[in-house]
């Protein structure tokens, strides 16, 4: 476990120790990891709050520790919505940022980056900072996507969508073939609102890729009151072997593909239901067995992503793994703020397997040949074993992001990759304009650090 002890000088520079920002802990890989220094939750201590909501305007400023699920219900009854949002509402405002977010809307709306109109940052060597796309514009950039590296979210202001309800008309097509999903997927962009695939992953010759289109709009009368469905159930226990494999697995995908009838199909349904439908079961994780799962979220260039996406599932079923959750989307060409950002034209395609060891480290590591090969990414927030190179393959810019970094801050995936990586020497933090006394940073970051604990 992490240390929850206060941190009194900054960390060297070398990242041994240090700090790391934590939200709610949805990242399925080790970005919010920091088990050789100390996290600082935002939502220990803190009493994070919504600041001020302007309701004619839909812009927003609340603490970085808030909840998606509270904003949503602080903001649904006046008509308004969150922009980008993921596929659970229990995310923090400031891990949205830190690792611009993306959702089924990125051909319409782009990355939640896109949305942030200030942040309020407190470093360990500048203090408090207000980052602006023209104040502070490097560490701005730098700080959307930047995985908690540049300092500490205090808050932030957005800009939110508005919608006539959250109620969402859910239109789903059933293909049966992998082929069949790139002939519908530009037409499903243009026609709504949000658009995403299921896969089934196990599905062979000529049914391999066949799924489901799930598309969505929101409703012109529905639901104004943000509150999500109750939970359906919940897993008490970690099986010793996980049931999301071998014929179990592929019994639930034969099910659940035919559970769409042939065609085309419109309905309203919940928007918790359509956005979050993993929230509605307690601790599913413990599904994936004892040693837990991984989650491979790659981004392929829109030319030959048919054939790279085939070669991805390919690639899983020849090392005999099958993929419960298989989910395949278009991004768009609305370009992203944040300096590391994962989304970018392309498909990407995101696969979760239960961890069977070397085996399972294997494919991954495959899985992560085809992607880079293919002029791909490995999106970062969603990884725990990666190599470095794999990382500076997809992101060209993380010599800039170290040189951003704030010296105090470390975590477990920037150590395991940008630390390898170098800084890029033109970039500079000390350049921006600082609000506080550097002398008392490291200070308040220690403060922090013990009024999280407390």
């Amino acid at each position: 476990m992490p240390m929850r002890e206060a941190i009194l000088d900054p960390a060297p520079a070398t990242g041994e120790g240090g700090y790391l920002p934590f939200g709610n802990g949805r990242s399925y890989g080790d970005s919010c990891h920091n088990d050789a220094g100390v996290l600082v939750d935002a939502r220990i201590g803190f009493l994070p709050q919504i600041h001020a909501f302007d309701v004619e305007t839909g812009l927003l400023t609340a603490d970085a520790g808030v909840l998606f699920s509270e904003i949503t219900r602080h903001v649904a009854p006046h008509g308004w919505f969150l922009p980008v949002t993921p596929g659970t509402q229990f995310v923090t405002l400031g891990g949205a940022i830190a690792n611009d977010i993306h959702g089924k809307n990125h051909h319409r709306r782009g990355t939640f980056g896109r949305w942030v109109e200030a942040i309020e940052l407190e470093r360990s060597d500048l203090g408090r900072l207000t980052l602006t796309p023209e104040e502070n514009a490097e560490l701005f950039a730098a700080t959307i996507s930047g995985m908690g590296l540049t300092g500490l979210i205090r808050r932030a202001t957005v800009r939110l969508m508005r919608v006539p309800s959250l109620s969402i008309v859910e239109t789903t097509t059933r293909f049966d073939r992998l082929a069949d999903y790139f002939d519908l997927a530009a037409e499903a962009d243009a026609a709504h609102e949000y658009a995403v695939a299921w896969i089934d992953s196990l599905a062979g010759g000529s049914s391999l890729g066949r799924g489901h289109l799930i598309c969505g709009d929101h409703a012109a009368k529905g639901d104004h009151t943000g509150e999500a469905s109750p939970r359906l159930a919940g897993v008490p226990f970690t099986p010793p072997v996980s049931p999301l494999a071998g014929p179990l697995l592929k019994a639930f995908n034969e099910a659940y593909y035919r559970k769409a009838r042939p065609g085309t199909r419109q309905r309203t349904v919940p928007f918790s239901g359509f956005f979050y439908p993993l929230d509605r079961i307690g601790d599913w994780n413990r599904l994936y067995g004892p040693r837990g799962l991984f989650q491979h979220q790659s981004v392929v260039p829109l030319a030959d992503g048919e054939a790279v996406v085939r070669a991805l599932i390919e690639c899983a079923r020849s090392h005999g793994h099958g993929s419960f959750l298989t989910v395949l989307k278009r991004f768009g060409d609305l370009k992203s703020p944040g300096l590391t950002s994962f989304p970018r034209p392309g498909y990407t395609l995101t696969l979760d397997f239960p961890h069977r060891g070397a085996r399972t480290l294997a494919l991954l590591a495959e899985l992560d040949r085809i992607t880079v090969e293919a002029g791909g990414a490995v999106n970062p927030y969603k990884d725990a074993r990666m190599s470095p190179a794999t990382f500076a393959a997809g992101f060209p810019h993380h010599a800039a992001l170290e040189a951003l970094r704030d010296p105090a801050a470390m975590s477990d995936f920037w150590r395991r990759t940008g630390m390898r990586l170098g800084a890029a020497p033109a970039a500079n933090p000390a350049d921006a304009d600082n609000s506080s006394d550097p002398a008392d940073a490291s200070f308040t970051i220690a403060g922090t650090i013990l009024g999280a604990r407390a």
